[in-house]
This record gives C-alpha cells, sequence and structure tokens, in this order.
C-alpha cells in the first residue's frame, strides 16, 4: 500500500527522490546513466536535456501517489506515453519529472455485449485493435502510427486518423475515462455505456487538453462489429473541383459504407512512390490530385458493385482520368501503403529545414489555401515548396513545408503559414495539439477570452501548475 504522508516539507532534490522510490519502488523510478535517450527524444527528431526523473507506475494507485508527491512539493511533471506527437508536447523541460504510462499497458476487458473495451492509458493503438480484433469487433481509431502511440496519447490530443469521416474523433470513441487530477485525486467515470446525462460530462474536460488539467489512466472505449469486407480504390483526377465532386458523389453512393476518403496532391504522391523504399504505385504518377476512397460493410457484393457504380458515374462525367480497385486485402494495403508513408517521406528531407503543418479548414477553400501558402513561402525562400495531403473529407489537410536552403528562417516561414491558416478561416491544429511548438500561434486560432477560460479551468484543476506547464498557453 502506498503511504499518503510521505515526504516532508524542505527535503532536498535527493530526498524527494527517495520519496518516489519509497512509495513506487526502486525499480518504477530511473535517474542519471537508466534513463534512456527515448525519454527525451521525440518522434520528430528533437532531444533536450535528460529530465530529472522518469516514473514508470504500474498502478493508478501509484499515479496518484505521485501526483501527491509532486503535487504538494510543486514539482512538475510531463506525462509521456507513446513519444510519437510532433508539437513537443511530451517532451520534458528543465528539472521536470517524466510520467511514463509505458508499464501500464493492458487491454483489462473486451464486453461484446456493451460494445466496449477496457484499456490502460499506455496501452499501444495497434494492441487494441488486434485484442478487439479477436472478438470480432474493431475499434476504429486508426493513424498510421498505430503501432507506438498510445490510447492516453490519442486521448490527450483527440487523435482523428483516417476513419474520422465515419466513427468520428477520438472524443466520439470515449465511453469513459479513470482519471488522476494534479493532487492526486482519481475520478471514477469509467463506465461503459453512452447515456448518462448526470451534470456536467467530466470526461470531456481530459479529451484533448493534452494531458495539462489530469492524468488519464484507463479508459471505456466504443468498439463496432468488425465490417466483413473493406475495399479501396485510388483515382487520378485533373482539378481540386473534381476532388470536391467525387467527394460527394462517394456519399451519394456509398452512404454509410464510406469510411475514409483522403486526398493527395501530386507532389505527395509522386515522391513518395519514388522516394520511400518499398512503395509502388498503383497509378501513374504525372495527374494533378488522387484520391483514396474506402468503402466497409457486410455485403461483400453489394460493397464491390456501389465502388464500381460510384467509379463508373465519376468517370462517364469526366471527373476522374483513372482509377484502380482492390481485388484483395494485398491491394488494399498496397494502395493504403502510399498514403500512409508520409513519415518515411519526410524523413527524406532534412529535418531542419522542414515544418509540418496540420491543419483544418473549409473543404471548398482548401485549393485556394494550398495555393497561397506555396506562393507566399516563395517570397521568403524561392526554393521552398509544399507537400500536400490529408483526410480531405473531414476538412484536414496535412501540409508539409520544405525550405532546405534556409533553415535560418524556420519560425518566419512557421508564422507566415499560420498566419494565412488564420486568414482562411481555418484551424492552425486539426488533431495533432498544441504542445509547445504551436503555443504562440493559438491565439490564430481561438479567442482571448477562450484562452483566459482555458487558464481558468488549469487554475481550479492544477492551482500549483504542475501538469505539462507550458503546453498549449503559459499561465
Amino acid at each position: 500500500m502506498v503511504d499518503p504522508q510521505l515526504g516532508f516539507e524542505g527535503d532536498t532534490t535527493d530526498g524527494f527522490i527517495n520519496r518516489l522510490r519509497e512509495a513506487l519502488g526502486k525499480g518504477s523510478v530511473l535517474t542519471g546513466t537508466d534513463i534512456g535517450s527515448r525519454y527525451y527524444h521525440d518522434l520528430a527528431g528533437k532531444l533536450v536535456a535528460q529530465p530529472r526523473a522518469v516514473v514508470r507506475p504500474r498502478t493508478t494507485e501509484e499515479v496518484s501517489a505521485l501526483l501527491r508527491l509532486c503535487h504538494r512539493e510543486q514539482v512538475p511533471v510531463t506525462t509521456q506515453g507513446g513519444m510519437t506527437g510532433v508539437v513537443r508536447g511530451a517532451l520534458p523541460n528543465a528539472n521536470e519529472i517524466v510520467l511514463s504510462m509505458e508499464l501500464m499497458n493492458a487491454v483489462e476487458e473486451v464486453d461484446t455485449s456493451s460494445g466496449a473495451a477496457i484499456a490502460q492509458a499506455g496501452a499501444p493503438l495497434q494492441k487494441v485493435q488486434e485484442r478487439v480484433e479477436q472478438e470480432g469487433y474493431m475499434f476504429p481509431l486508426d493513424l498510421s502510427a498505430r503501432g507506438s502511440c498510445t490510447i492516453g496519447g490519442n486521448i490527450s490530443t483527440n487523435a482523428g486518423g483516417n476513419r474520422v469521416i465515419r466513427y468520428g474523433m477520438t472524443r466520439d470513441l470515449i465511453l469513459g475515462l479513470e482519471v488522476v487530477t494534479a493532487d492526486g485525486t482519481v475520478l471514477q467515470g469509467l463506465r461503459k455505456y453512452i447515456k448518462n446525462n448526470t451534470g456536467i460530462d467530466l470526461k470531456q474536460l481530459f479529451i484533448g487538453s493534452e494531458g495539462i488539467l489530469g492524468v488519464v489512466t484507463r479508459a471505456a472505449l466504443r468498439i463496432f462489429p468488425a465490417s466483413a469486407e473493406r475495399q479501396v480504390a485510388l483515382c487520378a483526377l485533373p482539378s481540386f473541383a473534381q476532388v470536391i465532386a467525387i467527394l460527394g458523389l462517394a456519399r451519394k453512393h456509398l452512404g454509410g459504407e464510406l469510411t475514409a476518403f483522403e486526398v493527395m496532391w501530386n507532389e505527395y504522391y509522386r515522391l513518395t512512390v519514388e522516394r520511400v523504399e518499398g512503395v509502388v504505385g498503383p497509378l501513374r504518377a504525372h495527374h494533378p490530385y488522387y484520391v483514396l476512397i474506402e468503402a466497409s460493410g457486410d455485403d461483400t457484393d453489394r460493397i464491390h458493385a456501389d465502388l464500381e457504380k460510384l467509379l463508373e458515374t465519376a468517370m462517364h462525367k469526366n471527373i476522374i482520368l483513372d482509377a484502380t480497385l482492390s481485388t484483395s486485402n494485398a491491394s488494399a494495403a498496397a494502395i493504403w501503403r502510399v498514403r500512409d508513408s508520409s513519415l518515411e517521406l519526410a524523413r527524406t528531407f532534412p529535418y531542419a529545414a522542414r515544418i509540418a503543418l496540420d491543419v483544418s479548414l473549409a473543404i471548398d477553400r482548401m485549393e485556394e489555401y494550398v495555393k497561397a501558402i506555396g506562393a507566399r513561402i516563395k517570397a521568403i525562400d524561392p526554393g521552398a515548396f509544399a507537400i500536400v495531403f490529408g483526410h480531405a473529407g473531414d476538412g484536414n489537410l496535412h501540409v508539409n513545408l520544405h525550405h532546405e536552403h534556409t533553415p535560418d528562417r524556420r519560425q518566419d516561414l512557421e508564422k507566415l503559414a499560420y498566419q494565412t491558416t488564420s486568414e482562411f478561416g481555418g484551424s492552425i491544429s486539426a488533431e495533432h495539439g498544441i504542445g509547445v511548438v504551436k503555443r504562440p500561434y493559438l491565439k490564430m486560432s481561438r479567442t482571448q477570452e477562450e484562452i483566459e477560460t482555458m487558464r481558468t479551468l488549469k487554475r481550479a484543476l492544477d492551482p500549483n501548475s504542475i501538469l505539462n506547464p507550458g503546453r498549449i498557453f503559459t499561465m
């Protein structure tokens, strides 16, 4: 059992670490050379100073004990999941304790009668998917980092991914949460049902708040019967107007069968095929736009017929130039491989001279926005260019800016890009969060009144500001 009275005011730093070891066990607290670089090195390649300590709890009780101690002595804590973020939200600041959820990684229960799965926050997304699949069900959240990102991280950033057009964001897939607040209080909201109109829905405070209000320890997730059939089409299109047109046709012809609608500008498709090992383009790489359409359901013949009819109609109306339809799981995976290779493509360019934008805006403004970004960055660096792709069906674009000849102009290009996003009425973060990287630009998407309301919530739930301090906004 954990002793809630551990710790004495005025102890030295070593005394505090020793009390952590007493509370959680020596093996749960890493210091010095025992701390691997993965705790202060993120997916984007950013390396920061080694944290003061890394704590790896195994239970909610241990998370509570850690936060109770840190709250009392005002020691800052940053929570880490799979470290797949790109906005420096999980990289520790100086003197912070890292709270790693890696040992709390169990899928505790799959309840098909309730359509729910219970998972600890450190469980990798793919582990949840595979466990649920054993019962003939699916957890629909899906993104390319599925093998390493964690459920807690997905909740922290309200991750979106490939199937938002049908199933919604992470927020729409959460039935209940168990959360530990800054002072160690455990909020038991782990419920396996949708309807619960009993006052304020507290779980929504913690979804998408990037760990600044509390630490999610366990989650009740919505699961669905797995579709018997999944088919994928890849289309080449001459203009973005045709991209919008085929999106309308897909919604009309496929209805609830439409699972994903992804768009790739020529630069993304062409460079992925050229530069990423093992990727083979199913279509020739000279077309202006490419759209991936996925449909799923239980009637194989109907799914295939509906997709074929969609492609025939689009071809007849001169909406598409060319298309291919998957004939097997392997061919479907080959099509998805092109779209899922964004990280591998990014790594073929110098890290110091690339900026990853994750924005949302109205679909009918996407083409104009991308043209504006491309033209404006060239005013700073004539050699700069943009690689664009994204979940167009739900208004989310990923715009990677490359400026290899002007690595010192990163801040100027970043500011220009977010100003342009604001000008077009978009959001500076669709699904990756704010973290530290986007913090200076938050005011471009949220009003001062909204930001101050966020601060009010932070003060109420974390009065000593120990949880992920400096992320999203400063106090």
